[in-house]
């Protein structure tokens, strides 16, 4: 059957002379296999290293950003009606009212003022981990009622159109605010607007919070995911 496929087997010569056998032949390649075997577990285990290693610094990062904003917006969060989500690292402003009028892309004056205390202070934090966040995220979320919809569907897009224009309203007033013009080119590259809709509603005892849901987030994407790809990738 081996010889169908490679052709009749030929005695191998060593340059001394003698014949290797066809067993010392199959022992030098198994001893062959065995070290690339060898070779590709270390590479995995190096890996896996690697990615814990990321996995560490992320928390360790993540922990540190955490523990900073918390500190420097201690005394606002309540009066902003606002808390910091340690988990995804996000600062969520609460109040519906205070945001936009109904059906209204416009940011009103009171959110205006607390965006102008806000955002200059949360960039100098940030600026501190610049080398390790890849994303600066402003998101809208919306109630899942829209009046006068067709039907759920009709109303997610219609949310969807409302959400994005608010935030990007968010975003114009945020980087034409004076205070950060020394950290205008930083942050024009990191922070984008996202508007999500009803897609990541408040449920509360099975049921949507719909003033729960009606809110705006600014919440920080780390390296680690960017790091950990790379890493799986130059391993292939």
């Amino acid at each position: 059957m081996l010889e169908k496929v490679f052709g009749k087997t030929k005695p191998v010569v060593h340059t001394n002379g003698h014949w290797m056998s066809v067993s010392d032949l199959m022992a030098g390649l198994m001893m062959v296999f065995l070290f690339i075997a060898i070779a590709h577990m270390k590479n995995e285990q190096d890996q896996k290293r690697h990615i814990r290693e990321i996995a560490v610094a992320y928390q360790n990062t993540q922990l540190n950003l955490y523990n900073e904003l918390n500190e420097e917006f201690a005394d606002d969060l309540q009066k902003w009606d606002a808390a910091i989500n340690k988990t995804t690292l996000s600062v969520q402003f609460n109040s519906p009212e205070v945001l936009f009028a109904t059906g209204s892309d416009k940011v009103k004056s009171k959110f205006k003022n607390i965006l102008s205390d806000f955002f200059p202070r949360y960039v100098s934090v940030l600026r501190k981990y610049k080398d390790d966040i890849a994303e600066i995220r402003i998101e809208g979320h919306t109630s899942s009622h829209w009046g006068g919809a067709k039907d759920t569907l009709d109303a997610y897009f219609s949310n969807m159109n409302l959400s994005q224009d608010r935030t990007r309203s968010v975003l114009q007033y945020c980087l034409n605010l004076s205070a950060i013009k020394p950290d205008l080119p930083w942050a024009r590259n990191l922070i984008t607007a996202n508007g999500l809709s009803s897609s990541k509603l408040v449920i509360e005892n099975g049921r949507e919070n719909a003033k729960a849901s009606r809110r705006v987030e600014f919440r920080v994407r780390t390296k680690a995911e960017t790091r950990i790809m790379k890493i799986i990738e130059e391993s292939q």
